[in-house]
């Protein structure tokens, strides 16, 4: 389908001021994305520390990236994720009316459902909606895995679902994807291995990375798509000392003290149970940025 989204996208952080959610700051960081060539942003995924918004808050976040991108080329791929189906129907059924391109769903955390759970669970969610619909595999946050025979069954079956965010840190995981549904839309979700997963066939990435460096992670996904696969790896292989240093923590920690540090965000505040990174860790994010030039910043 020629609305199915493709490349670089973004997961964007959710910055808080005062306990709250920082409606003016969270606007121009998409705005920000936009003007560095994203092709889409990603609201409301585990990097926008979904986990604990209100579901008031995840609405109004899904809300202010469809208005910030409306009339440009970047589109949004909305969070529309839960442990209890039901709410991810209301979240993915709120977002659809609001304008949104796509949707990805995390699998439901905690739960820990079958296979079969986890196909009737997606395939409810899906089937409530009509854009294009992701799946988002991440077993090491969620404590389940979409099994590929389940992915396909979910291809096969439910029109809309066109792919998955793959979270895995398998490069393997891609290969077989691949190899049993040729159609599917794989996005690479761990940031140091983007370069191998476009390489093997996927269709883009969604990037915690992007959120300080937009134009460089644009550029490895657009590279590695027209078939630049030396250019791609470049450009992979120089990012991979921030890649790391990103997770030296659990996301989205690491990632918004740098965001602070490089002056992008006004203040650094976490949801509870979430905290600062440790001193250490704050330097090392400190020290590693130096060798990077962050756009946008002034």
């Amino acid at each position: 389908m020629d609305n199915y989204i493709t490349g670089a996208t973004t997961a964007l952080i959710t910055p808080f001021r005062n306990g709250q959610l920082d409606e003016a700051t969270y606007a121009d960081l998409i705005r920000r994305q936009v003007d560095h060539g994203i092709d889409a942003v990603c609201p409301v995924g585990t990097t926008g520390e979904s986990a604990t918004l209100s579901h008031d808050e995840h609405k109004r976040c899904i809300e202010i990236a469809v208005e910030v991108c409306k009339g440009t080329p970047t589109k949004v791929l909305a969070g529309a994720g839960s442990n209890a189906t039901h709410e991810a129907i209301d979240i993915a059924k709120h977002a659809q009316s609001c304008g949104v391109d796509a949707l990805f769903s995390v699998s439901p955390y905690y739960n820990k459902p079958s296979q079969e759970g986890l196909y009737q669970h997606y395939q409810a969610i899906a089937s409530a909606v009509e854009v294009p619909f992701m799946l988002y595999n991440v077993p090491g946050r969620t404590g389940v895995d979409i099994l590929p025979d389940t992915v396909k069954r979910l291809f096969d079956d439910v029109p809309n679902i066109m792919g998955i965010k793959e979270a895995t840190g398998s490069i393997e995981r891609t290969v077989e994807l691949l190899m049993k549904v040729p159609d599917l839309y794989v996005f690479s979700g761990d940031d140091a291995i983007d370069f191998p997963i476009l390489a093997s066939g996927g269709k883009g990435i969604t990037s915690v990375t992007a959120n300080l460096l937009p134009d460089q992670k644009a550029k490895l996904t657009h590279a590695a798509l027209e078939g630049d696969l030396k250019t791609s790896k470049a450009i992979n292989d120089a990012l991979y000392p921030i890649n790391k240093v990103l997770f030296c923590e659990s996301n989205p920690i690491p990632i918004k003290a740098a965001m602070y540090i490089a002056g992008l965000i006004p203040t650094l505040e976490y949801r509870l149970p979430l905290v600062e990174p440790s001193s250490a860790n704050m330097k090392t994010i400190e020290e590693t940025l130096k060798n990077y030039t962050i756009p946008g910043v002034k």
